[in-house]
């Protein structure tokens, strides 16, 4: 049977367009692929996925993508931090705590704020660990924060922090009917979109019109003559 492999990395959402494509798809399976951010173009040239929904910067080497929209850049601190006290913060405020730079890190950094860290965590799933261990504080795409939430930690917008944007990508020779599919439900055309559509001939539509009927004209009343 044919089916529709979508690949998304750690903290997009696909679940919305994955229900569309269920309502106007039916007949063709769509199979959630995880992967991580840093293998998802790879796996788009293997061929092992139609399409994945990916993080910048991306290698757009013999690839489409489709920008969908850019995530607020959060820093992940425990409950107790003086951070947690504010409703946002600069990456000033951050310049006498030990930022961790986890090596799957998706930002691009011209500079990391604050003290580094002895070693980079391996993840960012490992740099969570050290920040509720209270070893040092982690600046994350606010998906990834929600992704890995504990009860011990809280997370606060860094307002000048680089941001992440998230895209959706193919392969340039692969935009089949199927992929075109999935681009119209991201991009929100409804069921009726005539994009991709035959449209009718003008004879056949105005062949399908009903004439109207005449409406008869009501008989006036004749005045009496006196």
């Amino acid at each position: 049977m044919t089916s529709f492999k979508l690949a998304y990395v750690p903290g997009a959402t696909p679940a919305k367009w994955v229900r569309t494509w269920g309502e106007r798809v039916p007949e063709v399976p769509l199979e959630l692929v995880p992967v991580a951010a840093a293998d998802a173009t790879g796996l788009l040239r293997s061929r092992d996925a139609d399409a994945a929904l990916l993080r910048s910067p991306i290698d757009r080497d013999g690839l489409h993508a489709i920008p969908l929209y850019t995530e607020t850049t959060v820093v992940v601190v425990p409950k107790d931090h003086l951070i947690a006290v504010a409703d946002e913060v600069s990456t000033v405020d951050l310049a006498d705590d030990v930022v961790l730079h986890p090596l799957d890190d998706t930002l691009e950094w011209p500079a990391l704020p604050g003290r580094p860290a002895v070693s980079r965590p391996e993840t960012t799933a490992d740099a969570i660990e050290l920040a509720a261990a209270g070893v040092g504080v982690l600046v994350v795409p606010q998906s990834l924060a929600r992704l890995h939430h504990r009860r011990d930690l809280t997370y606060r917008p860094v307002t000048d922090a680089p941001q992440s944007s998230v895209a959706l990508s193919w392969l340039e020779e692969e935009t089949t009917d199927l992929m075109e599919q999935f681009i119209g439900i991201v991009r929100g055309r409804t069921v009726n979109s005539t994009r991709g559509r035959q449209q009718q001939p003008a004879e056949k539509k105005r062949a399908q019109r009903q004439p109207r009927k005449p409406v008869a004209a009501k008989p006036g009343k004749r005045r009496r003559r006196a």
